[in-house]
This record gives C-alpha cells, structure tokens and sequence, in this order.
C-alpha cells in the first residue's frame, strides 16, 4: 500500500497520538513565503480614489499626537503638515504624551480651541466619548489614525474615518516572515503594548500565526508600555536571553520603538553579534532608525511600513471631503513588508516608505491647488 506521508505514532497509555504531517508542516512554510513575497513588492503604486472636492477654504485643523517619542505618529504627523501646507490651512499639534490622561487634556484643548477638525493620531480614545460627543455637537469634523485596528468610520467614537492599514495584515506579514526566514523553527518573544488595542490585535494575531506553524513556538508575550521603553527593554532584554538562551531566535514587536534600545542591549551581551540572532521584526510603522538597523544588519532584520507621510496627507484629504460633506475615499493602504533585499526601494534610501504612486500630485490636482 503506498503511503503519501511519513507518520510517527506514540502510544501513551491507551491513547495514540499524532502530530501534524510533514507536508502539511512544509506547506504552511511554502504558503509563509508566499505572502513574504507579495508583501516584499511596492504593492501601494496603484493610486486611484474617487474623485474628491476642491479646497475648502479657511480651515483649522488640529493633530493630537498619542506620543511624539513614537516614530510612527511623528512621520504621520509630519505628513499632515506637509499636507496642510499645500492645502492652505491652519494647523497645529498637541501632544499626548503617551499617557491616557495627557490624551485627554490635549483633547480637551483642542476643543477649546474651537477647530474646524480634530485628528486622533495614534490611540484609541475609548475613555473619552464625552468630550468627542461634545466635539461632535460643536460640528467639528474628527478623523485618526491608527484609533482601532480597522480602517473606516468608528461611530462609538464620533470619528468619520480611521486611517491605517489593515492590522491583521500587517501583523501576519510580520508572523509569515518569521516562519519563512527560519523556514518554520521561529521561537519567538512578542512585544506589545496594551494601552492601545491596535498593539493587542496586532500581537494577538502574530501570536496566532506562529502558533499554526509545527516547529515554531512562542515563548514570551510581553505586555510592555511603549512610552516606558528607555527604561523596561534594557532589562527585560537581558533577562529574556539569559531564560531562554539561543532557543530564543526571533522578536516580533507591534512597533519599531522597542528596537532602538533592544539593539543597544543585545550588542552589549557577549556572544551576541549584528547579523545574528534574534533577529528582531516589527508588525509597524517603518521608523528611520529601523531602516538604520535593517540596513546594516543591527539585529532588526524587517519591518512592516506603513506609508505614513502618506497617510498625513489621506487625513488632510479625508477632512477636506468632510468640510464638503462627501463620503470619505475609503482607501486602505496594503502592508509592506520592508527587508534589506528591497530597503533601496521607495524612499529607503532617505529612512522612509513613501510609495512612487503620486500620490502627492494627484492630491493636488483633487484639492485643484497649485
């Protein structure tokens, strides 16, 4: 009788168990390195939205930023700027901090401030539904970035349109990465923050993925504050590698920031060495001293980018279309996966994704500015 696999049984008792067959094993590594392989392509250079409004005029708009140490929301919010500068309106920037109380001032703040819209750049403001009804019956427009894991109107919140990629994208990019690099023996340590239900969904998806691959293992799940990270991830890197040792091959973090100073802290350790394990990946945002890192090789092997100086200017653009009470565009970056094979590709070589799809001049010609 012909057999298809090769299967080993252990008798325990009266119970037979089996473990998952080894094409099946083979066949999860072949599909991560599938969709490593789509990701790893520019796949945001098709540009097209539906036709938006010319520029409102006089406007105010103010971003609320969840920490500006964060490099995600700093390169959003530089975007914005841009933007608005093209757009011709006023702007500012308030930081939150990183804490949920600082947030909630600055909204505050902004209201007071009597702005024509508000953006929510970078947490999820679940605590603060008062001040955004009292936001909303003030008639200002208010649209965030990376508010929750999915893109579009958050109606709890009184937000018209939530900018970000998909997380669940992004994160099984992160995950599949793994799998394929290590061709299926990733044992991981997951970094996340739980102040923000983006990081969780993020997290919690990786964790998923990793644990569907037979050879792979999680090891640690930390939840780990990112606005403490100077202080926590020194430590908590040292003690990590002295509990696991060099069974502990990979981190997969829900942002770039744990890296600045996980690196510093695995090239300190004796045996550690750049280009060496564990190499570290993050499900987000493609921060410049990640594409540093990944550049030359200092333990951060991949990134998951988001084009974020894009999406600055989808906020502006997204606002302008509700100053004119049109629909929002609904357009929804895909995940990219950024390596040290395709870093020289859009915008790597300045520290930055930033999609050769013109998407700055067709803004422009939408908003009918010069």
């Amino acid at each position: 009788m012909k057999r298809r696999f090769k299967i080993l049984a252990m008798v325990i008792g009266s119970a037979l168990t089996l473990p998952v067959l080894a094409d099946e094993a083979s066949d999860y590594v072949a599909m991560a390195k599938q969709v490593v392989q789509q990701a790893s392509t520019d796949s945001a250079a098709a540009f097209s939205l539906p036709k938006g409004p010319a520029a409102a005029k006089d406007k105010t708009v103010i971003f609320i930023a969840s920490d500006l140490k964060n490099s995600g929301v700093l390169g959003v919010m530089k975007g914005y700027q841009e933007a608005a500068k093209v757009i011709g309106w006023q702007v500012r920037v308030l930081d939150g901090a990183g804490s949920v109380p600082s947030q909630s001032s600055a909204l505050k703040q902004a209201i007071a401030l009597q702005p024509d819209g508000i953006v929510i750049g970078g947490f999820t403001p679940n605590t603060m539904i008062p001040t955004l009804r009292q936001a909303h019956k003030l008639g200002i427009r208010i649209v965030s970035w990376h508010a929750t894991p999915e893109p579009g109107p958050i109606e709890q919140l009184y937000i018209e349109d939530n900018i970000t990629s998909s997380a669940d994208d992004v994160a099984k990019v992160s995950a599949m990465y793994a799998i394929a690099k290590s061709d299926g023996h990733a044992n991981v340590v997951i970094l996340t923050d739980g102040l923000y239900s983006i990081a969780v969904r993020k997290a919690d998806v990786m964790k998923s993925y990793i644990e569907k691959c037979t050879g792979c293992s999680v090891l640690s799940y930390e939840d780990t504050p990112l606005a403490n990270t100077s202080a926590r991830i020194p430590p908590l890197t040292f003690s990590l590698v002295q509990k696991y040792g060099d069974k502990y091959n990979y981190t997969l973090a829900i942002n770039d920031l744990y890296f600045d100073y996980m690196a510093p802290a695995l090239r300190s350790l004796s045996g550690k060495k750049k280009g060496e394990g564990p190499y570290n990946i993050s499900a987000g945002d493609g921060s410049e001293s990640a594409f540093e890192r990944i550049r030359n090789g200092d333990f951060q092997v991949a990134t998951v980018a988001e084009p974020l100086n894009l999406h600055g200017w989808q906020l502006i653009d997204e606002l302008n279309r509700l100053f004119h009470d049109q629909p929002i565009s609904g357009y929804v970056t895909p995940a990219h996966l950024v390596t040290a094979e395709n870093i020289h590709q859009s915008g790597g070589d300045r520290n930055l994704y930033d999609p050769e799809n013109g998407y700055r001049d067709y803004y422009q010609a939408s908003w009918q500015v010069k």
